[in-house]
């Protein structure tokens, strides 16, 4: 028998990061999300498996509109009509108390209860799914625990949407260890909650099969499912499907070679060009251009920014205009020098502005005056902008990372107003 084990499709999710693109198709971001959830469904069709396990995360939260329950049923329809049955465990993002819309779903859907676990039985395939979905977003108890014993001679899979000691970069929801889903006696655990592919093989097998669609930078690389196969009640073959319509990748451009403006841009173009040709498939890529290394050229670069961006905007365009998109780019460049600030014994002015800087960081009142400019701006920034900019958030909420806003602001304030001078 063969089955899919699909995990955290966040259907409908945003994209974040590419809302500031020019030339960003706005559609085909919208709909990456349902997208690869179509070429999942498709690919299930075409392999003729017997079933697919979601588990956890389909939505993304509450529905915007009908349209997204709709979508999905249409899907749900498709793999109905070819005989496939569907196992779906409802996670964090789609706990019962946050999806005030439902739907009937198809009768090839089977949804795990909230209320205690529950066992699914295929009687013909002798498969027995075990899971519990969540009652409410924030479940911190370990749901694991109360799974039931195995059914003696089955294929016995658990279904459970996890951090799995502490391995999530999300909330620790539903924690339990590796040991514990050993000791149960299952054979596979089709887990969720984790956005990166992970699989153990052994005595049982486990997996997180990482999310549909990579959806901004810290989702870098191919997204997709884990199709199973099963030989004699034994698993025998784990196949990554990657099923993703977008990829974002980060890409860090050495420009220590490099003596003047002209020679860096050159040198992003390139390693554009490189990146593009390393792929194996023709996924558009979203990209952060970080450029490194200590160069004559940092200067130029700090004052610049905004220059730069466009100029790299400009490198994507010429290597691939349809396939290659800037979502941000970062200089983390050094001049020649050890220290990337002023001495002392340059141009007066220079030194002083550097002093007066630098003395600031230990002044209270001067940080505290900063903080209450700052506060409306930030409480008014749309919450999708905070979302894609982790340094807004911070300052946003921790007034100890100003003193290293400062510290991180010096080298570009001196580089403007030293070219500025020049």
């Amino acid at each position: 028998m063969k089955f899919i084990h699909a995990a955290d499709i966040h259907l409908d999710s945003p994209l974040r990061g590419l809302s500031a693109y020019p030339e960003a198709p706005a559609e085909r971001l919208r709909n990456a999300t349902r997208d690869a959830f179509v070429r999942l469904v498709s690919r299930a069709i075409d392999e003729a498996v017997d079933f697919m396990v979601i588990a956890g995360d389909l939505y993304d939260g509450d529905w915007h509109d009908f349209n997204t329950g709709l979508f999905f049923v249409r899907q749900m329809g498709r793999l109905r009509q070819a005989g496939i049955g569907v196992y779906l465990l409802y996670g964090n993002h789609d706990a019962e108390n946050e999806i005030t819309k439902r739907l009937e779903l198809p009768d090839n859907v089977r949804v795990f209860s909230s209320g205690k676990a529950q066992t699914f039985r295929i009687d013909a395939l002798r498969v027995a799914l075990h899971g519990r979905s969540f009652k409410h977003a924030a479940t911190t108890d370990n749901l694991a625990a109360s799974y039931p014993l195995p059914v003696p001679g089955w294929f016995n899979i658990g279904v459970l949407h996890t951090a799995l000691e502490g391995a999530a970069a999300h909330a620790s929801y539903a924690p339990c260890s590796v040991a514990e889903l050993d000791a149960k006696g299952y054979q596979y655990w089709a887990l969720g909650h984790v956005h990166t592919q992970w699989i153990r093989r052994g005595e049982p097998t486990m997996a997180f099969p990482g999310n549909l669609q990579g959806r901004h930078i810290r989702e870098t690389g191919p997204h997709g499912a884990l199709l199973i196969t099963v030989e004699e009640g034994h698993l025998h073959h784990i196949e990554p499907l990657w099923v993703d319509v977008l990829r974002w990748a980060e890409l860090a451009v050495d420009v220590s070679g490099q003596s003047d403006w002209t020679g860096a841009v050159r040198a992003v173009g390139q390693s554009l060009q490189d990146l593009l040709s390393q792929q194996e498939a023709e996924h558009p890529l979203a990209v952060r251009v970080r450029l490194h290394g200590t160069s004559p050229v940092h200067t130029a670069l700090l004052a610049q920014q905004a220059q730069l961006r466009q100029e790299v905007l400009a490198q994507a365009v010429m290597v691939d205009a349809d396939r290659l998109w800037i979502e941000k780019v970062q200089i983390a460049t050094q001049a020649p020098q050890e220290s990337p600030t002023l001495d002392a014994d340059g141009p007066a002015a220079l030194a002083t502005l550097q002093g007066l800087a630098l003395g600031a960081l230990d002044d209270a009142d001067f940080l505290a005056e900063l903080r209450r400019d700052l506060r409306p701006l930030l409480a008014g920034l749309p919450a999708e902008v905070l979302a894609a900019n982790p340094e807004l958030q911070a300052l946003h909420q921790d007034d100890a990372v100003y003193p290293t806003l400062l510290t991180d602001t010096l080298p570009l304030l001196l580089a403007r107003v030293q070219q500025a001078g020049a």
